[in-house]
């Protein structure tokens, strides 16, 4: 595998060009790269000059080749097969035409670099020019360090808010959003944005939240937003839907996790009409008192679900939805219809009442030994009587009706809705929401967002949107392995390295040659659901 690679000498100015042979070292296993000096690049042409090897210009000047343009006046050989794969999807869900509309000077090196992070799973950026020598990709030429942080720089919020308009549009308003944040850590100190709060990985680094926007059918997302690393969930509800709305989303249905639930949040979302299905604790006093009204008759064998081996019920009921008005100086109070559904899981409930148990003669030893945990005077107070006497000492009881009580709703949990579904669409909305969770683990692994390190606001938006970019590519094709089956026998990095390294050939003058593709190649583009690449 053949490349040309420049390198300037620090003491002379001098730039070089190398031909870079690709090799594999069998002794130690891994690539390697023999380079052949070619000639010294013309500073006001930007032409190879050929030398004898001994940097002396020769009189053979037949072969010319422009620095940035690789095809140039001879035949070059580049991996084909993923990048190509990454185009038909870009054309297919429209991102390549978005991203046109919204940067048009800057499009194609948002694409390579998007590229770059979905194909080279967490390399450093430092490392693209190595890969973008060795393959076809959008931009064609080399992003150095400096140029992908000019590049992150230039990436404004309003073509940003543009690309979302744009993508958004392209999703089923039909269809539930499933909306989510995660926490990334950063060694950042100068972010205002990176601040300490309840992270989610337990890491004691500041940190930064994450807000995404998923369309649970499609599986693909289109819109995210950073938020202060101190935000709890509970407080994003509010500036989504304004987002949102500004945006131009109408109809929204969200699926959110019982994090964001607040009474605030319910009323919010009822105030702004949005359909929502959100899951809440089993603690709260309104979803208690209407699980004890069919509490005998639940685990009744008309409401089993075999396919998901639990017991479900739906119970309609109101929501006492208040509404403060500044410009009238009150607060409406009102009533609107919800449905709580429940879910009973028997291996569930046998697995908590274990535990806790377990978590009972703990406490009861303390209490016994005087022992006593202060952070655990709650529990005592809760679940024991203790009783001590001169004579016979610490006497510890267990609170009998209060034990009863905490094992009462153990295996239970519940959804809440405003919209008329049965328990079992419900619980399959719910757990489709699960998108999101692998959408956080694709970009803090494959995407290197475990940790962020940029030097300012402006970088760290930049690299956040071409990273976001990238998912978008990533959950389609994580989907389509799904839903194809191709996950029997592939993960997704071994599918990428099984397409990447079909190669094309690029002469000047000629039309692109696709080199050999065996049929398992062949069939994995269509059932990605794209046409593979023209072979000769």
């Amino acid at each position: 595998m053949a490349a040309i690679v420049y390198q300037t000498d620090k003491r002379s100015g001098i730039t070089y060009a190398y031909q870079s042979v690709s090799y594999w070292d069998k002794e130690k296993k891994q690539s390697r790269a023999r380079r052949t000096l070619i000639g010294r690049v013309d500073k006001e042409s930007g032409e190879i000059v050929p030398t004898d090897g001994r940097n002396r210009k020769t009189h053979d000047d037949t072969v010319c080749v422009k620095r940035g343009s690789r095809s140039a006046e001879k035949v070059h050989r580049s991996f084909y097969g993923a990048t190509y794969l990454l185009d038909a999807i870009g054309e297919k869900l429209r991102i390549t035409r978005d991203l046109k509309q919204c940067f048009p000077d800057t499009y194609k090196q948002i694409l390579s670099i998007a590229y770059y992070l979905i194909l080279e799973d967490s390399t450093p950026l430092y490392r693209f020019e190595k890969w973008g020598s060795l393959h076809k990709h959008p931009y064609g030429d080399n992003l150095t360090s400096p140029r992908s942080s000019e590049l992150f720089a230039s990436i404004t919020e309003e073509s940003k808010q543009r690309f979302f308009i744009l993508q958004g549009k392209r999703r089923l308003e039909k269809e539930f959003w499933a909306y989510d944040t995660t926490t990334l850590s950063s060694y950042s100190q100068a972010l205002r944005q990176v601040q300490y709060g309840h992270n989610k990985e337990h890491d004691r680094l500041p940190q930064l939240n994450l807000a995404l926007v998923f369309g649970q059918e499609s599986n693909l997302p289109f819109y995210y937003r950073k938020l202060a690393g101190n935000i709890p969930d509970t407080k994003t509800i509010r500036y989504l839907l304004h987002e949102l709305d500004i945006l131009g989303y109408s109809k929204v249905k969200l699926v959110m996790d019982r994090g964001f639930y607040s009474r605030d949040n319910i009323n919010s979302l009822f105030q702004n009409r949005v359909k929502f299905l959100v899951s809440v604790k089993m603690s709260l006093v309104f979803v208690r008192k209407e699980l004890d009204a069919i509490y005998d008759t639940f685990r009744s064998f008309e409401h089993y679900s075999e396919n998901h081996e639990l017991y479900c019920r739906t119970v309609r009921t109101t929501w006492n939805y208040s509404q403060q008005r500044p410009y009238k100086g009150d607060t409406l109070q009102d009533s609107r219809r919800m449905y709580i559904h429940y879910y009973y899981n028997i291996d569930k409930a046998a697995e908590d009442e274990k535990n806790f148990d377990r978590r009972l003669i703990a406490l009861k030893q303390e209490l016994e030994s005087g022992k006593r945990v202060p952070e655990h005077e709650t529990l005592y107070q809760q679940y024991f009587i203790v009783k001590t006497t001169p004579s016979r000492g610490t006497h510890v009881q267990v609170n009998e009706a209060s034990v009863n009580q905490t094992r009462r709703y153990y295996g239970f949990f519940a959804l809440i809705t405003n919209e008329t579904m049965d328990a079992v669409t419900a619980l399959e909305l719910y757990r489709n929401k699960d998108v999101v969770e692998k959408a956080f683990g694709n970009l803090k692994e494959r995407l290197n967002m475990r940790r962020t390190l940029v030097s300012s606001e402006q970088s760290l938006d930049g690299k956040l949107f071409v990273q976001f970019v990238a998912l978008i590519y990533l959950s389609y094709i994580k989907k389509q392995m799904q839903v194809n089956g191709i996950l029997k026998n592939y993960t997704l990095p071994g599918l990428l390295d099984k397409l990447d390294v079909i190669e094309c050939f690029e002469q000047p003058g000629k039309s692109l040659r696709v080199g050999e593709m065996l049929e398992k190649q062949i069939q994995l583009y269509y059932d990605l659901g794209v046409e593979p690449p023209a072979s000769l």
